[in-house]
């Protein structure tokens, strides 16, 4: 059975000091930690220690083969985004890591497809960056679940997605630069309650602008299985019924109208809550996901799904077909 990840992370081993080259802080830069790990850091503050399998192509490769999976959809870490950046700082950065993966991608061709990286801050340098890496073999970019606070149902970024939409360009969202941070740090509650909430964030609000009305060739996956929206979608469509004053003031249709409309990845750590998302969407709408490399991902790559009693049929929308048909992708494309 082909198996493909569609939720993975990398970064080049070597990058320049950003905060050199543009002159202010608040970039991140790995230095060397101890053989086989380096520290991200932003200035001289720690971030995150990252082993080699988060720059390693060939050891990725061999880690995925014992897990029986062949293909890595590949993005960067969201911290890289820097939409608080000056735009042409943040779309010099992203291509600097668009080159790096559409790199890795025709060294690996059967093993890797790359998501770009855009400065969302300037929607206009954005489809400029997005055209480039669309030139490059990109089949998507992955975007922050809100920029710099606006939300992506903000009018502003409407020329994006039409360009996502006119490119064939999968969109992922995926939580970052989470709401109440600052309020919520202890016990990691950014990460377990700020990340979900983020999504589904992101989700009502491109419902309710309409976005997937106004662009309905648009491919929108939302990670870490939607976050909270589709957990908690019985109260959003509550709400937009009986205050459709506060709600529904720019698009009618109930939000789970759209089921099915939008992919999630698998990451639920939770047989009985992917069950759930199964009866709403669909295995055809559900691809597998890990977050690797990082610990609070599913580092047993969908292995749980196997054990759950679902049909060969569901299985292989999983493990690939959901994912190929947001990609835009086939499975002979990596024969």
């Amino acid at each position: 059975m082909l198996k493909i990840d569609s939720h993975t992370h990398i970064l080049p081993r070597v990058m320049p000091k950003w905060s050199e080259k543009f002159g202010y802080g608040g970039f991140i830069h790995l230095e060397v930690s101890r053989p086989g790990y380096a520290n991200m850091m932003r200035d001289d503050q720690f971030f995150r220690e990252i082993a080699s399998n988060c720059w390693d192509a060939e050891e990725r490769i061999e880690e995925y083969g014992k897990a029986g999976v062949q293909v890595q959809v590949v993005s960067t870490i969201p911290v890289m985004f820097s939409y608080w950046a000056k735009a042409q700082h943040a779309a010099d950065m992203a291509r600097f890591l668009n080159d790096h993966i559409a790199t890795l991608v025709s060294d690996h061709p059967r093993h890797y497809v790359g998501l770009c990286s855009v400065p969302m801050q300037d929607p206009e340098l954005a489809i400029q960056v997005l055209e480039e890496a669309a030139a490059q073999g990109h089949k998507g970019v992955q975007i922050g679940s809100n920029i710099n606070g606006m939300n992506l149902g903000d009018a502003r970024f409407f020329p994006f997605y039409e360009a996502c939409e006119r490119l064939g360009m999968a969109l992922f969202i995926h939580p970052w630069d989470m709401m109440g941070k600052s309020d919520m740090e202890r016990y990691w509650l950014p990460w377990l309650v700020g990340m979900p909430a983020e999504t589904s964030r992101a989700a009502c609000s491109m419902i309710f602008a309409g976005v997937l009305d106004k662009y309905p060739g648009l491919r929108v996956m939302f990670s870490h299985a939607g976050g909270s929206f589709l957990p908690t979608l019985g109260r959003i469509r509550h709400g937009h019924a009986c205050r459709p004053d506060l709600v529904a003031v720019d698009n009618p249709e109930p939000p789970d109208s759209y089921l099915g409309k939008f992919w999630v990845d698998s990451i639920t750590h939770d047989e009985r809550l992917l069950k759930y998302i199964l009866e709403m969407q669909g295995a055809e709408r559900i691809c597998m996901g890990t977050d690797y490399p990082f610990p609070l991902g599913d580092l047993e790559f969908g292995q749980f799904m196997e054990s759950m009693d679902l049909s060969e049929d569901a299985l292989k929308q999983l493990f690939a077909g959901a994912t190929l048909s947001w990609l835009g992708m086939a499975a002979s494309d990596f024969e």
